[in-house]
């Protein structure tokens, strides 16, 4: 691992393959160890020089200090179109991403992002165009307020859930994971990646920054219609933590995007579809003129 300075922060990066760089940006709360080790394989397999990194507030990345609001009154803000105060937002995170593509000498790269992950995607390329090859947005949703709600039941139960602790994490994240996520998701297998991560960093008052800056974000509609550069909509069709909604809109915003869903995924990265996301994030590529 490795870290850049990157819009006057740092962030924490690594690299595999050598092939057509390509940006894979996290979601809420992740970290660049999250990112499947079979699904960062078959993208170099593919043809990919694969980077990946940690959010600001995430990992190894730089820490910030501003209080978030409280959950249940950061979504009540967002429900009647009052954004939460944030000290950062997307746009913020789409800038860091741009930076440490600065900091690898890359003049442009193909990005592809997952839920936050995939609005931070999407503004990169809206805010600097010349800087993406191809887009691939996964399980997110434009930012409009409306597409790709959560599920009301989902909510609720989210709302129940005990605080954080080190010592809670691991079955947490399982809990709240089997919330939204599609028939291939393995609990086992999750307790354990969440295990490993909490050992490299736990910083739960740092996803409820990322959170507040997704609610304080403006609406990416108008910007996606603007987007020239090949694009792919990625979307579980039993996602209920970023509902089928969510996709749709994106697709619909960004002209002559291809919109691709799967039945048995849900908010999360089924190793059964790691080939087929990758086939298409490939031919997505090979679209691209430069």
């Amino acid at each position: 691992m490795a870290q850049a300075s990157s819009n006057g922060i740092a962030i924490e990066y690594e690299q595999h393959g050598d092939g057509d760089p390509l940006l894979l940006v996290m979601g809420l709360g992740g970290q660049l160890t999250d990112w499947p080790e079979g699904f960062i394989d078959g993208l170099v397999a593919a043809g990919f020089r694969v980077i990946v990194f940690d959010n600001r507030d995430i990992g190894l990345s730089t820490e910030f200090d501003w209080e978030p609001p409280k959950p249940v009154r950061a979504l009540l803000k967002s429900l009647v179109k009052r954004p939460p105060a944030a000290g950062y937002t997307i746009p913020d995170m789409a800038a860091d991403a741009v930076g440490l593509l600065d900091a690898l000498d890359i003049d442009s790269a193909h990005v592809v992002g997952m839920s936050m992950g995939g609005m931070i995607a999407q503004q990169l390329t809206i805010d600097h165009p010349t800087r993406v090859r191809s887009l691939t947005s996964i399980m997110s949703n434009p930012g409009d307020g409306k597409s790709g709600r959560i599920a009301g039941k989902v909510m609720m139960k989210m709302a129940r859930l005990p605080d954080p602790t080190v010592e809670n994490a691991p079955d947490r994240s399982v809990e709240s994971f089997s919330l939204w996520s599609g028939p291939h998701f393995d609990p086992d297998e999750h307790r354990a990646r969440t295990r490993r991560s909490v050992e490299r960093s736990f910083r739960p008052v740092g996803t409820q920054r990322q959170t507040t800056a997704i609610m304080a974000s403006p609406d990416r509609t108008q910007g996606l219609g603007k987007i020239a550069v090949p694009t792919l909509v990625v979307h579980g069709l039993v996602d209920k933590l970023v509902k089928p909604s969510g996709g749709i809109a994106t697709a619909r915003a960004v002209p002559g995007s291809r919109l691709v869903m799967f039945a048995d995924m849900g908010h999360d990265l089924p190793a059964p579809r790691w080939n087929d996301v990758i086939s298409e994030i490939r031919t997505t590529a090979d679209l691209a003129t430069t």
